[in-house]
């Protein structure tokens, strides 16, 4: 089976290392292979254009895909959304000039010129909002169209805003919002490749469920069981063992890694000791 995967672009990083925790890893280092084993059997990456994902999985050219949401709707393409993924959050904004002195685009008069690469997106909402436009379809950055004097404003993608205020441009309204996710072909449960694609799913929502979560391991003595349990969090519920020939047992549990320092406080003072601390990978449920 083939995962179409960003060949450069804000996305791509994140999705090798998303790739790494799930276990896909790349075993080809050539920066120009289109098409890199991994350390699965029966999986290969394919490395295209970000924007390109989402026709290449619905032309069934790749069963599975990761990209952003933005460029599913921009492409307008017929896919499957399956995993919405924590990382490549962003906005699509309407940016004018600093010097423009506007907040809103109900403040915009005439027709202005808008450079955009979200020909169908910038369309749609230039519509919805009754503004006046001619676009300009661009393929590279759009920052620099107005400074260049090939446009007025821009429809374009942002994280921070950083780059927005550096060519003295400021986002006035939000076009789509966006994230990565992970999109399938339609017919993808039809596949013959469908038992392992099930698995790369299933894999993929292991990992990030385990995102942020660390399991602990203490030992508690008989007379601290009871209230050691119940200063714990878990998913279901924490687990407990015997320790061969003591009076002890083994207490194991999940917690999020943000809540760690105040759980470990009321193990301790509930009596746990002994306290060791883990990595999680994957948490299938």
């Amino acid at each position: 089976m083939k995962i179409a995967i960003p060949n450069k672009g804000r996305l791509q990083t994140p999705t090798i290392q998303f790739l790494n925790s799930v276990g896909i890893k790349p075993t080809a280092n050539d920066d120009r292979a289109l098409m890199v084993p991994t350390s699965w059997d029966g999986v290969q990456l394919v490395t295209i254009r970000t924007e390109d994902i989402p026709n290449i999985v619905e032309a069934g050219a790749a069963e599975l895909g990761i990209t952003g949401l933005d460029y599913v709707m921009e492409s307008g393409a017929d896919v499957e959304e399956l995993i919405k993924l924590d990382f490549g959050r962003s906005r699509i904004v309407l940016a004018v000039p600093q010097a423009w002195n506007i907040d809103d685009p109900e403040e915009i008069k005439g027709e202005i010129r808008i450079a955009t690469k979200y020909f169908n997106l910038a369309t749609r909402y230039l519509e919805r909002k009754g503004i006046r436009a001619k676009l300009v379809k661009i393929s590279g950055a759009a920052e620099i169209m107005p400074s260049l004097g090939a446009a007025d404003a821009i429809i374009d993608v942002t994280s921070t805003g950083t780059t927005l205020k550096l060519h003295g441009l400021k986002p006035i309204d939000t076009v789509a919002e966006s994230y990565a996710l992970v999109i399938g072909n339609k017919d993808w449960m039809r596949s013959e490749e469908a038992d392992r694609i099930n698995l790369v799913l299933t894999m993929m929502k292991g990992a990030l469920n385990a995102r942020g979560k660390k399991m602990i391991f203490m030992n508690v003595d008989d007379n601290s069981l009871k209230n050691v349990i119940s200063s714990l969090p878990a998913m279901l519920a924490p687990a407990v063992s015997r320790l061969s020939g003591t009076e002890a047992w083994e207490v194991v549990t999940v917690a999020d890694e943000d809540d760690l320092p105040e759980v470990i406080a009321k193990a301790k003072t509930a009596g746990a000791r002994d306290i060791v601390v883990v990595n999680i990978e994957k948490v299938i449920k």
